[in-house]
């Protein structure tokens, strides 16, 4: 069922970050903001269009096979709304398929317009839920609607997530190769079972992850983004991880683990002016055969759900 009528939706603004998850050993649980975005103008109009700019513009304006627009369409009929069709102008800077959180930030943002458009009156916990519901896991998706640096847990339907402002001086630098890598072959490579020790180095390192962000600890971070879980079964299908992980502590680098499931490594750096020795260091660690992309970028405080 279509609305047919326009009247009554004011028009919806969205800016939802990137977001790199795991930071090594945190799998599945932790994940910070990053200032490159999903931008959404959204409004009701007679038929659906999208006009896209940014990255893999082509891809985000297809009207079919859409992640955004399916997912808006299915929240409004599970929920028993009139579907709205909308005008969007959709400006992307996420890259689709490397660990920044592409599919949490267009889950997200159909959940935000679904909301809107639909009049379901929920809250962040609720929507949080849903995400949590579609994406299956609570890491991303807290961290892209709360912003910072958010540890997140699960209990039954529900998110509990905890944020804190990451240091204001840290940088992040994120490694991108040529070739995404889908989230499915990544977990496809992990074990069943692990040896107790992996498990216990990484809870150690789990557990200083969040203060050392919280307490601006760079002594820690090369210990607190440590991982044994998942990693080193994922490092032979992301070729950057074992090239710049060696450079920990070497030209500002605190610490380097993939985002998310990668291929896209993230690496954190003491800040500003140690960017360009880190980023020349990155450049000759991964050598002239690797085609890799650098976004430089800060730490985001702000998700979607302040906008």
């Amino acid at each position: 069922m279509t609305e047919p009528s326009m009247a009554g939706h004011a028009p919806l603004h969205l800016r939802l970050p990137a977001t790199s998850a795991n930071l090594g050993p945190g799998f599945d649980t932790a994940a910070v903001a990053l200032d490159f975005y999903l931008e959404i103008d959204a409004a009701a109009a007679q038929q659906f269009s999208i006009h896209a700019t940014g990255r893999d513009s082509q891809r985000c304006a297809r009207l079919e096979d859409n992640l955004v627009l399916e997912t808006y369409k299915r929240l409004l009929t599970a929920n028993n709304r009139p579907i709205v069709p909308l005008a969007i102008e959709m400006k992307n800077g996420i890259p689709l398929g490397m660990g920044c959180g592409s599919s949490a930030a267009g889950r997200l943002a159909a959940i935000a317009l679904a909301n809107h458009f639909g009049r379901f009156g929920w809250d962040t916990a609720r929507i949080l839920e849903e995400a949590y519901i579609l994406e299956g896991h609570p890491d991303n998706v807290a961290a892209c609607w709360l912003g910072g640096f958010v540890a997140a847990a699960c209990e039954g339907r529900s998110v509990l997530a905890a944020q804190v402002t990451p240091p204001v001086d840290w940088r992040a630098i994120v490694a991108l190769p040529a070739e995404p890598l889908s989230t499915s072959k990544a977990r496809s490579v992990l074990p069943a079972k692990y040896p107790l020790a992996d498990v216990v180095t990484n809870l150690q390192s789990v557990s200083l992850l969040g203060l050392a962000f919280a307490q601006a600890r760079v002594d820690l971070v090369a210990v607190a983004m440590r991982d044994r879980i998942h990693q080193p079964y994922r490092a032979p299908i992301c070729p950057f991880l074992p090239l710049l992980l060696p450079l920990v502590g070497t030209n500002g680098i605190l610490g380097v683990a993939l985002s998310g499931a990668g291929p896209a490594v993230l690496v954190v750096v003491e800040g500003e002016a140690r960017l360009a020795a880190a980023q020349d260091a990155i450049y000759t660690a991964l050598g002239p055969s690797q085609r890799a992309e650098l976004l430089v970028c800060r730490f985001e405080t702000k998700g979607g759900s302040r906008v």
